[in-house]
């Protein structure tokens, strides 16, 4: 049970906070929300601004200060039911099982109208938009992603997207942050047209014969030097070498 003085020093606390938060709603004009327009919490002349994304920057602005004066609203709520208890002399108890509140729990949370045991617990929403009944986020489970096929899908209609840009930087692809800004999408690296590499500098006529190679893609020098590495002759631009190949042994340089 708390005492007289004790008491007077909670509603002391209480309406000071009570007093302050008033105030700076009065102040701030509740953090701007009464005014109509973005345009006039930011001093513009016109809500066609010369650079249009700062209308994404002033949105959040006005989102966060309703967001800051709901808080104020629930905050004034909360500290005239603190008061009204004091009034009715249930002030320090719990509403639910009529024990005694600490004082350190008070001095603490002095709109604390409830024991530790039963305080009100967070509510969090698993409600979801209801756009996500329909949309689904990219590369997500979709119903083919068990089939034994490879054919144009979700996901390479977003590569084919991202090739004419995106806002994606070097620093967003670690080990990719060598590529051209061109190649800065997810997976940029992957092969299109073909599954081996070597299918991407191969020339063929119409019906399918090999004519040669395209020796000025660059993915016929990076092909070159990976055998190089190896220690591999390529047969590739040296036809001759066919009469000489054999499967087990290939082309080893000694």
């Amino acid at each position: 049970m708390l005492t007289d003085r004790e008491l007077s020093h909670f509603r002391s606390m209480l309406e000071t906070q009570l007093q302050d938060i008033k105030k700076r709603l009065e102040a701030d004009d509740a953090y701007g929300i009464g005014r109509a327009a973005m345009k006039e919490t930011v001093g513009d002349l016109s809500n066609y601004d010369n650079h249009p994304a700062d209308h994404g920057s002033e949105t959040f602005e006005r989102g966060k200060d309703i967001a800051l004066h709901e808080h104020s609203e629930e905050e004034i709520h909360d500290i005239e039911r603190a008061l009204t208890a004091m009034d009715k002399g249930t002030y320090g108890m719990c509403e639910v099982c009529g024990a005694d509140i600490p004082y350190e729990r008070l001095e603490v949370l002095p709109t604390a109208l409830r024991c530790v045991q039963h305080a009100e617990e967070e509510y969090v929403s698993r409600r979801r938009p209801a756009e996500e009944d329909i949309l689904a986020p990219p590369f997500a489970a979709y119903a083919y992603d068990t089939w034994d096929a490879t054919f144009y899908d979700a996901e390479d209609a977003m590569q084919e997207v991202a090739r004419y840009g995106t806002s994606d930087t070097p620093s967003d692809f670690g080990e990719q942050a060598r590529l051209d800004y061109n190649d800065m999408y997810v997976e940029s690296e992957e092969s299109v047209g073909y599954v081996e590499e070597i299918e991407g500098f191969l020339l063929a006529d119409m019906e399918g014969n090999y004519i040669g190679v395209n020796t000025e893609d660059p993915l016929h020098e990076k092909y070159e030097d990976m055998l190089d590495d190896a220690r591999v002759v390529s047969v590739l631009g040296n036809p001759d070498l066919l009469e000489d190949y054999t499967e087990d042994e290939g082309y080893v340089k000694e």
